[in-house]
């Protein structure tokens, strides 16, 4: 009896075990430690390192080894049938949004929201004016043009021959390195998996849920009725044949989740369909020798199941997709994914400014199931493309009326019932918005000292006193008193239990561990803070705008943090801020700017022709009252705080980009000693990194932090 052997165990098998474990042990909520991250990262672009490689080689081999005459008597047809399928395919992809549920959703703020989107040239897209720049900076379409024409070139050449043979064997290098690196695969996903279950939550696996299945039924209907269907209409070969030929091929792809692998027999079991069907055509049976090797760097088949996850990604984090949403995901997306889904999954999440934290998910979604079921429609696509293209050469199209007839009736239907029950089944989840519970019941992250609560400051609190230093009035007092602003989420604001948090409530905190004294929290206006400061009853407020009108009011100390420029509007009415000249040449506007972030003079400069009101708060904004102001300019951080309250609303930051505003605590004016003791503090606190731990989880709401000692 032979001896059982762990290399036996098929490597697709070895990776669905791995990633079961890593989500099963970041699921039961082990801390996700900072290897974990490094490994799965590693992973990620250890399978991104070939790509580029592997698609300029291929289409060099590809395109170089035909001959002119049979590229120009094919490049019609194929093109033609080439953008046929990719628009059938099309269809179906950015109608399925329409079976996702209702959900309202909102994200905390993070890179992504404060991102903008980037530019994009379509000449210098596609156009490599220095190749190894394209290569460098994974220029997908660009490096593919610059493949073709070295292909192109390679054509007429009469001893192209060895060079073929090097280019070939080069090709042959990368595929062994990434079988290679496929090696490691259940450790690469094993760390994937871990990583991604120590930031979902319940309602995020509902969400996923829901893209799988609708990715199943794309797949179902385009592989096993649509493109089968299609051809049985129009061509000679019958829908039982046509599957027949690529029912291996398929179950091969679904098993190891790689189409690359059954090229081979793809190319095999169509050449021989076709040599059955056109025995005596010249050209027609070497058509898959040269389509289906170059389907694998096209943008088509399971290549644009990437597009759904990006529709998908942007409903779960609730931004609105219009119209044009539509269009630049067809012109800009499909493009990108001329490489690998991976490796474009990156600028794809841009195009509607969604966080990147989205890419764990589609990584655990491609190696759970979406990848298998992509390599799968992957086959479907390479499979009809030949035949269809062989078809066209040998001038054979016929159309069966009966055939035409009952499929223009059931397809639609079956698409139609599809989609329906989808959105049946997905509204019958138990879903709840959980923006809200996630937000307000967070607590302390670190250690805090004795805390007293003050609704208003105390009668005689503005009468001036003896000027005692800060420092000194603390330890006699034995506290720190400190203001804080209202509605001044997400820095200052009470949780689900009334206890007074927030990113300035815990910095104050650490104050007041290092000082050793216990703190007074006093709940202020705006206008209150200087005269509070000046009198000496306060010592310090929460964080303000570093900008002239409050830097004349008060002293400042250094930046502990940064905003940048956004503004909060109705989903629905997202695509109308998204560029700053067109926001300030509009005369039907109105916009509401809280009080701190009113710079007046910067206002009456840019806002010359609609209105800016003052708002001495942004919880006004979402009242009914004032629904005839249009959006609010905000800070990116504060506002994605308040569109976790109120969901309808979205972030949108216009272009350009402004210069983000810093983030500073009002002191009084004449105590020199305690704004040179704040400097050296704040700076201490960020090189020991406590400032950022803080931010990530008050700001961008990251719960699984490790909080580590400090070493100060």
């Amino acid at each position: 009896m032979s001896k059982f052997k762990f290399n036996q165990i098929p490597l697709s098998v070895r990776m669905i075990v791995a990633m079961a474990l890593g989500l099963i042990i970041g699921g039961v909520g082990t801390s996700l430690f900072s290897t974990v991250d490094h490994l799965a990262n590693a992973f990620i672009m250890l399978l991104q390192m070939t790509a580029l490689p592997y698609i300029s080689l291929s289409l060099m081999v590809g395109i170089g080894s035909l001959s002119a005459h049979k590229a120009k008597s094919a490049l019609k047809s194929s093109l033609l049938w080439l953008l046929i399928l990719i628009a059938l395919m099309l269809c179906f992809i950015l109608l399925a949004p329409l079976s996702f549920p209702y959900w309202q959703s909102a994200e905390f703020y993070s890179a992504s929201t404060i991102k903008v989107s980037q530019e994009f040239n379509l000449i210098e897209l596609f156009i490599p004016s220095n190749p190894f720049n394209a290569f460098a900076n994974a220029v997908i379409p660009s490096v593919v043009l610059f493949s073709v024409f070295i292909g192109i070139g390679l054509m007429p050449l009469k001893n192209k021959r060895q060079v073929l043979t090097v280019l070939g064997s080069l090709q042959q290098s990368v595929s062994n390195i990434s079988n290679l690196v496929m090696r490691f695969a259940p450790i690469g996903v094993f760390c994937i998996g871990w990583r991604a279950a120590s930031t979902l939550d319940a309602s995020q696996l509902d969400g996923l849920m829901i893209y799988v299945a609708s990715a199943m039924v794309l797949v179902i209907l385009l592989s096993f009725v649509v493109f089968p269907a299609l051809l049985a209409t129009i061509t000679p070969f019958s829908y039982r044949a046509i599957l027949k030929a690529s029912r291996e091929a398929m179950v091969t792809a679904f098993a190891t989740g790689s189409f690359f692998v059954v090229i081979p027999i793809i190319v095999k079991k169509t050449k021989q369909l076709i040599t059955e069907q056109y025995p005596h055509s010249n050209d027609a049976d070497k058509v898959s020798e040269v389509v289906v090797p170059i389907t694998f760097s096209l943008p088509v088949g399971g290549k644009l199941l990437s597009l759904l996850f990006v529709l998908f990604s942007a409903w779960f984090s609730g931004a609105y997709i219009g119209l044009e949403d539509y269009i630049k995901l067809v012109i800009i997306g499909v493009p990108q994914l001329f490489g690998t889904s991976t490796l474009a999954m990156h600028n794809l999440l841009e195009l509607f400014n969604v966080s990147n934290s989205m890419f764990d998910f589609f990584i655990v979604s491609e190696n759970l199931a979406v990848g298998r079921l992509s390599a799968l429609l992957s086959v479907t696509f390479a499979s009809c493309l030949p035949l269809l293209i062989a078809t066209s050469m040998a001038k054979a199209f016929r159309i069966k009326k009966v055939a035409l007839v009952r499929n223009l009736a059931v397809i639609p239907l079956l698409s139609i019932v599809a989609f329906i029950s989808l959105k049946f089944a997905f509204s019958a989840i138990s879903y709840q918005y959980q923006g809200y519970s996630k937000f307000i019941e967070r607590d302390f992250l670190m250690e805090n000292v004795e805390s007293r609560y003050l609704n208003e400051p105390e009668a005689n609190s503005n009468t001036a006193q003896p000027f005692v230093g800060v420092l000194t009035r603390i330890k006699q007092r034995g506290f720190i008193r400190v203001g804080y602003f209202r509605d001044d989420l997400p820095y200052s604001f009470h949780n689900h239990n009334g206890k007074l948090v927030g990113f300035d409530i815990e910095i104050m905190n650490q104050l007041a561990i290092d000082l050793n004294v216990d703190i007074e929290f006093v709940k202020i206006f705006h206008h209150q803070a200087k005269p509070l400061l000046e009198s000496g009853y306060l010592d310090i407020t929460s964080g303000v705008p570093v900008i002239p009108d409050n830097m004349a009011q008060f002293t400042l100390t250094m930046p502990y943090s940064s905003q940048n420029i956004a503004i909060v509007v109705k989903d629905q009415r997202r695509a109308e801020f998204t560029e700053w000249e067109k926001i300030l040449q509009r005369e039907d506007l109105t916009l509401g700017i809280p009080e701190t972030f009113f710079y007046q003079k910067a206002v009456a400069r840019n806002f010359t022709k609609g209105k800016a009101w003052e708002i001495s708060t942004p919880r006004l904004f979402f009242k009914p009252e004032y629904a005839h102001i249009d959006a609010m300019v905000f800070g990116a951080a504060a506002s994605s705080a308040w569109t976790l309250l109120n969901p309808d609303y979205t972030v949108v930051v216009p272009k350009p980009e402004l210069a983000p505003l810093y983030m500073a605590f009002p002191i009084n004016k004449n105590d020199h000693a305690f704004e040179l003791f704040m400097r050296n503090w704040i700076s201490m606190k960020q090189q020991s990194k406590t400032i950022d731990k803080l931010f990530n989880y008050w700001i961008e709401g990251n719960s699984s932090l490790v909080v580590l000692p400090e070493t100060e």
